[in-house]
């Protein structure tokens, strides 16, 4: 019965924060397999760490105490910031509360995975001691890494960066909140207590701050998108805004390019309608079947930018306002 309860205490935290997070997410853009993966990622990147932890041990003069203070933090925060980066960068993760469950999903997996380690290698440790581990270090693994990706994605999406310094604030916040949590400034049951009480209301907050966002630019995107499409279907381009504009950069470019250009847009804009289109019905609950003609659509989008070049494509640039988000609703499609 005692190990029963050891086993409670140590890992089911962890896991009915992540599904009660992910199951809060109206729009339901994860599957269930990515979560796995990810969590899979987790137990790996928790296996690396014990393996550098413990050389770092074996063949230097660092005690336990201080590697837990000292680099534990930085390197464990690393690696597992490391899959989180990937989904940013490939465009897999569209929204903050994505990036919120993708980072707990990477910090289950590794928690699951080091709390495990501790049943097997404390075995004379009490309940309060799993007590600590499972609501106090596993959940400050899940929410550390989900706070680094929620700020990541936000700073990848809005500020114009080189990419890479996107993550350095939201890495370091990470390793500071780690930090805190391992220099034992209150007793352990006290930082457990606080850490489960203080952190997932915050990444509640977010995934209700994420969820708006989202529908705000849903509406304002889907309008502006029909708009759009409805004056390039109309015929009458020429007598409108985005006729002058392509008017004006008519001359850079061969009058079959020019074509190009238009079709490019009407493609691109009927697949970012239809993909605005299946997140609203998302969030009504509505799952909508796979359109059998998108794979034709993006076909021939591929054809159309291999026609119109680097330069075509920088040119349509202030007709569409590209993003990641509007980037990544293309592979949502997909």
């Amino acid at each position: 019965m005692i190990q029963v309860l050891e086993f409670s205490f140590a890992l089911l935290p962890i896991v009915i924060f992540l599904i009660g997070m992910w199951m809060l997410d109206s729009f339901q853009l994860i599957r269930t397999r990515e979560v796995i993966i990810t969590i899979l990622f987790g137990f790996l990147i928790a296996g690396i760490a014990v393996l550098f932890h413990g050389t770092i041990l074996n063949n230097t003069g660092i005690d336990r105490a201080a590697l837990s203070r000292y680099i534990a933090p930085v390197s464990e925060e690393f690696l597992k910031f490391l899959p989180v980066i990937f989904l940013i960068v490939t465009r897999r993760v569209g929204f903050m509360v994505d990036a919120a469950i993708f980072g707990l999903a990477v910090g289950a997996g590794f928690a699951i995975i080091e709390n495990l380690y501790y049943l097997r290698a404390l075995e004379d440790a009490t309940l309060i001691t799993w007590f600590v581990r499972g609501f106090g270090t596993a959940i400050m693994h899940g929410c550390t890494t989900a706070i680094a990706a929620i700020v990541s994605k936000d700073l990848f999406d809005t500020k114009d960066w080189p990419a890479m310094i996107s993550f350095v604030p939201g890495f370091l916040l990470a390793v500071v909140l780690h930090a805190l949590f391992n220099m034992f400034l209150l007793p352990p049951t006290t930082s457990a207590l606080l850490i489960t009480i203080s952190l997932p209301p915050v990444l509640y907050l977010v995934f209700k701050k994420s969820e708006a966002h989202t529908r705000s630019w849903l509406g304002t995107g889907l309008d502006s998108d029909m708009e759009l499409l409805q004056i390039l279907l109309a015929g009458n381009i020429s007598q409108t805004r985005i006729g002058g504009y392509i008017q004006s950069i008519r001359d850079k470019f061969p009058p079959a390019v020019v074509g190009d250009i238009i079709c490019y847009l009407r493609v691109y804009l009927e697949l970012s309608i239809k993909a605005k289109g299946i997140l609203i019905m998302k969030d009504s609950g509505v799952e909508l079947p796979p359109d059998p003609n998108v794979e034709a659509q993006f076909e021939e989008l591929e054809y159309l930018e291999s026609q119109i070049g680097k330069i075509g494509l920088l040119a349509i640039q202030p007709l569409l306002k590209i993003d990641n988000t509007d980037l990544w609703q293309l592979s949502l499609m997909r």
